[in-house]
């Protein structure tokens, strides 16, 4: 597989919660090694989309493709073994097991690229390399942790299935400001390893400092698509979909 080839593409994409309609027609992608921004308010339909693309909500209409495999209606393991990593943005580590344990439950085979090269390999030893506050605390239980160490957790177990593309739901939400400094950090080594993102986000701030593109959701449907660069600078735009 080259570089900037196609990895995730959603097409038509709609979605249910019982009887309300919350996805309207999204059509979205992520190549290879690129960091994309899904923004837009809360209740705009981010998380919804992240969730609707790993395979979590059954009420669900379109097209989605990973790595050319169609996952419209697949369940979230079937994606989750094909190398599609999601971090939720309500963390669920598992509290009773030690931060070792956690990692270990994530654990997959390594993957290589259709080009027959190496897709990124995690252990422990170099997550805690990225995540230097975990490597502080291998035998804590997750319930006693804080809740920035949790969400660098719930991050670290899913990069132990060596995904080739993390879904990561809103991770500067709710967390400190050294936490949040981490996970840009974290987000940008990821990317240099030839991992892809696409990440829910609010906060336009930590969107400008890793992503390459943006896509903005109002009310469900796509408004707004372009580089980074191009949406930091559209004033309109922000002002419109992204102001409180």
């Amino acid at each position: 597989m080259s570089a900037n080839e196609l990895l995730l593409e959603a097409k038509s994409l709609c979605a249910w919660y019982g009887a309300a309609q919350i996805l309207y027609d999204v059509d979205l992608e992520v190549r290879r090694g690129e960091v994309v921004a899904l923004m837009g308010r809360n209740g705009a339909g981010k998380s919804t989309t992240l969730k609707t693309l790993i395979g979590m909500l059954t009420k669900r209409r379109g097209a989605v493709r990973f790595l050319g495999h169609d996952i419209s209606k697949s369940e979230p393991h079937v994606a989750a073994r094909l190398g599609l990593g999601f971090v939720p943005e309500d963390r669920r580590v598992f509290t009773d097991l030690t931060v070792m344990e956690n990692l270990e439950v994530g654990k997959q085979p390594v993957r290589h690229w259709t080009d027959g090269t190496s897709a990124p390999v995690w252990t422990p030893e170099r997550l805690f390399k990225l995540f230097p506050n975990l490597g502080e605390m291998p035998n804590r239980p997750g319930g006693r942790m804080s809740g920035g160490e949790q969400q660098m957790l719930t991050v670290a177990r899913t990069l132990m299935g060596n995904p080739y593309l993390v879904l990561l739901d809103e991770p500067s939400e709710g967390v400190a400001p050294v936490i949040v400094e981490q996970m840009a950090n974290m987000i940008l080594e990821l990317k240099a390893q030839g991992v892809s993102i696409l990440l829910s986000e609010q906060n336009m701030h930590f969107a400008e400092l890793v992503s390459d593109r943006a896509y903005v959701l109002e009310k469900g449907q796509i408004r707004y698509h372009a580089s980074m660069v191009e949406l930091a600078a559209n004033e309109d735009v922000r002002r419109q979909y992204l102001s409180v």
